[in-house]
């Protein structure tokens, strides 16, 4: 599970992140939406350890991000919106480098996740080929195996179908339901709203580093739009009343 508690998160004086609170619950996929610049980059940041909260805590599976790192980020999977990877290994040596952090005493079990994986996400023939020589999108596929190897129990995914093919993306869709269908908590952050319609249990919406509207999608749709709006309806429809009532 994955515990967000009145967090804030400042650059000097700018507020990227005010007061934020929410969860995500085992089995469940939590679409986070905003704009580019509200916040949800950010926030995973802060979630994953990579840089620090200015007040609030982040909690995964009950380990606190700051006061037991260690401990919190064994419990995790990220995939970055712009991943650093390492160019002069393969994509195998590079997820069996993974599986050495995290599956060390389970190599067996490290070795069928990793084909199965690069299987799935049609990487096979490419595995053994260095990961300089990849374009984005097998970038982006190498990075989600090393994610989801491990089957960890929180998941967070940072535009997960970027520069991925609509075939590859299916699959990667797929992948992140079958994952939460078997206990882990995934946060997903996108701007095709067609991909939290169709896979997020519930969804949040932030606006200037605020939670303005949170929920299932036909909540969302009963509580501020008409019954058969779309997601893009609701989202625009909020984050313009937000930014008229900021004005």
């Amino acid at each position: 599970m994955l515990e967000i508690n009145n967090l804030y998160k400042n650059y000097g004086q700018k507020e990227a992140v005010k007061d934020l609170s929410l969860t995500v619950r085992p089995g469940e996929i939590y679409g986070f939406l905003g704009h580019n610049g509200a916040g949800k980059t950010t926030t995973i940041k802060v979630c994953t350890g990579l840089i620090k909260p200015t007040s609030g805590s982040v909690n995964i599976c009950g380990y606190d991000i700051v006061k037991q790192p260690i401990e919190a980020k064994r419990q995790f999977g990220y995939v970055p919106d712009n991943p650093y990877l390492y160019d002069k290994l393969t994509g195998r040596e590079f997820l069996d480098a993974v599986s050495d952090i995290y599956m060390k005493d389970r190599r067996s079990d490290a070795v069928a996740r990793r084909d199965e994986l690069l299987e799935k996400m049609q990487m096979t023939a490419d595995a053994d080929k260095l990961i300089g020589s990849y374009s984005h999108g097998m970038r982006r596929k190498i990075t989600l195996c090393a994610a989801l190897l491990h089957a960890p129990p929180v998941i967070f995914l940072d535009e997960p179908t970027s520069g991925l093919d609509a075939s590859s993306a299916k699959v990667a869709k797929d992948l992140f339901r079958e994952l939460a269908d078997n206990g882990s908590s995934v946060l997903l952050t996108t701007h095709v709203l067609e991909i939290v319609e169709r896979i997020c249990d519930r969804i949040g919406i932030i606006f200037e580093g605020k939670l303005i509207a949170e929920g299932t999608f036909e909540e969302l749709k009963q509580r501020y739009e008409k019954p058969g709006s779309t997601l893009e309806d609701i989202y625009l429809n909020l984050t313009e009343t937000s930014r008229g009532e900021a004005v």
